[in-house]
Formats: structure tokens, sequence, C-alpha cells
């Protein structure tokens, strides 16, 4: 007797597998996508071969991938930092900002030479980002409140806070900039073209977070924590401190993205800088599985989309049509990669 078949979900898949699923997810997105803009009256392999031109094709286009694949990288870290040990930070968003808010802070009020500014600017955006996250926190470690709703809602206080700053106190008198700050005092030096130290400081960054992580004692004791906080709590393992110290670091990451957006990109605070990285980075972390070296990849795939998104409006579509597709395409990615944990299993009759 053959049995018959069931649906199995595995505790986890292998990774050639999970590739595989989301390679083919995309494929999928791609056709039922050019089955539409065909049916615009548009030609889908010419639209196709000109985002792909546009982006790999010259040093303009690499230079635009390095620039949105920086944020995307540092605010998906961010989320998937706080994975390890089981808490969701929805909240880069507001730490993006706050970040942004504290380094242009230093960048504009501060005298001293550029190299000064710069370095405090680092430690700015990095404790503004630490200590938006900081009430969230507390109130997770102690008071057992979500954090999924706490940083979710502060979020809306640091971007209404740049608004207000950037369009009243803070803005540029001089004419050139009415909804902007001046140009701040110091700026990140590019490294390629027009992208900035920025990106080997995000790509170094996730390397290290990730060694510490899966070769340390600290990076041993988080993941426990994150897969069974009642065991790490009967082996003596602090749990409080580490889920502290987790949030407290996932924080300033994502506060750093604001800063190096800031000082490197943008050049003055203004309203709207962050574009929703913070949003996207939890996307980037869910696709890399909450991989801090995963976060490299799947940031550049983002990086990707965001860009041919871009390159689309150019070439006369809307701006709903783009984030339909975007959408849809980021929409069967996260259910190819669900997908790729289950197995079809045969019961013994």
């Amino acid at each position: 007797m053959f049995g018959t078949l069931r649906l199995q979900r595995l505790p986890s898949s292998h990774p050639g597998i999970a590739l595989a699923a989301r390679v083919a997810a995309i494929f999928i997105a791609l056709a039922v996508a050019g089955i539409g803009i065909a049916l615009a009256g548009m030609n889908p392999i010419e639209l196709g071969g000109r985002v792909i031109s546009a982006s790999f094709g010259s040093t303009f286009g690499m230079e635009d991938l390095g620039v949105l694949v920086i944020p995307l990288i540092l605010t998906g870290l961010a989320v998937a930092v706080g994975q390890q040990i089981g808490a969701w930070n929805i909240g880069a968003e507001g730490q993006f900002y706050a970040g942004a808010f504290a380094a242009s802070a230093v960048g504009l009020f501060v005298p001293g030479p550029q190299w000064m500014i710069l370095i405090l600017m680092f430690i700015a955006g990095v404790v503004g980002g630490a200590v938006w996250i900081l009430v969230p926190t507390l109130a997770r470690a102690y008071a057992n409140v979500n954090e999924l709703i706490t940083t979710l809602l502060l979020n809306f206080v640091a971007t209404l806070l740049v608004y207000y700053v950037s369009t009243g106190p803070w803005r540029d008198r001089s004419g050139m900039a009415n909804s902007a700050t001046p140009p701040l005092s110091a700026d990140v030096p590019y490294f390629w073209g027009i992208v900035h130290w920025g990106f080997p400081i995000a790509i170094g960054l996730a390397v290290v977070v990730a060694l510490a992580l899966a070769f340390s004692k600290w990076g041993y004791e988080v993941r426990l924590v994150g897969s069974n906080p009642s065991a790490a709590k009967y082996a003596g393992i602090p749990v409080r401190r580490h889920l502290i110290t987790v949030m407290l670091l996932s924080g300033a990451i994502a506060g750093l993205a604001g800063m190096l957006e800031i000082a490197g990109t943008v050049h003055r605070l203004q309203g709207g800088i962050s574009n929703n990285f913070g949003y996207l980075g939890i996307m980037v972390a869910v696709l890399a599985r909450g991989s801090p070296l995963g976060v490299i990849f799947s940031g550049a795939l983002m990086a990707f989309i965001l860009n041919s998104g871009i390159i689309l409006q150019t070439q006369g579509l809307t701006t709903s049509v783009v984030l339909a597709i975007t959408g849809f395409i980021l929409f069967l990615t996260a259910i190819g990669d669900e997908l790729s944990y289950y197995r079809i299993t045969r019961e013994k009759a």
C-alpha cells in the first residue's frame, strides 16, 4: 500500500531549496507583471532590457544601487538583530529619523574641524537611535509590553519631529531650501563615485554582528534566549539584560543608518529623508530569515527592485503601477520563502 500524501512543515529548509523558491517566485512575479504591461500596450521585454541596462550597464546605475543598498542593509540588520532574541523592532523608521535628527543637530550647531564633527555626528546618530528605542525596550523588559506597538507608534513621533524642525526652527533662512535645514558642516567621504563610505561600513557591520552572534558567548546566550527564554532563564542566563542590550543595539544600528543617509547622501535634514527605509528593512530582514549576513543579499535585491521602479517611472509607467509590481514581487518572494519549509511526505497505510 502506498499510503496518502501529506504536506509537512519542517523546522528548517535547505539553503539551496530556499534560494530556488525565491528565484522561482521572482520569475513568476515578473511574468505576471509582464503580462499586465503587455495588456497596457507596452513591450515588457524591451522595458526589462532597459531596466537591466540602466541598473548594471553603466557606472551611474551601479552607483545608484550602491547608494540605495546602504540604508537597506542597516535597517534590515537592525530588525534582524532584534529577531535573534525574539523581539520585533518595527520602529526602525523612527530610529532612522532620530539618528538623522541627532546627527544634524551636531552638524548644524557644533563648531570644530570636519573630522571631529563627523565623529561626533556618528556618535550622535548611534545614541539617537538607541535613545528612541529605550522606552519600548524598558517597557518590554520590565512590564512585558509588546514592542510591536510601542516601536511602531514612535515612528510617527520621530517623523513629525523632523518635519517640524526642518520647516521651522532649523529651516534654511537663505531661501535655498524652504523645507530643509542648511547644509551640514561635515560630510561622509565618498568611497566610489557618489557612493560614500557608508557602503563598506554597512557590510562590515553586518559581518561583525554575524561573527559575534555565531562565535561569542554573548551571541550564544542571545540565540538561546531567542529560541527558549524559559530554558535560558533556568540555565542562569540574564535574559532581561540580554533583551535590553540587543534592543538598544538594534535601535543604534537604525540610528546609524539615519546618520549616514543625512551626512553621506542628503547632506541636510528634511522631511521624507527615509523613503520608508525603516519599513523596507522589515522586509529585508524577513527575506534574510533574520540572518545578519543574509541582509546584505536581501538588501541588494530590495535596492534593485526599488531602482527598477524608478527606472520604470521614467519609461512612462505610473507610480501606482510600479508600486503594484514591486509589492507583488515582494509578496510572491515571501510566499516562496515560506513554501521552502514544506515537503510532501507519504504516510504508510
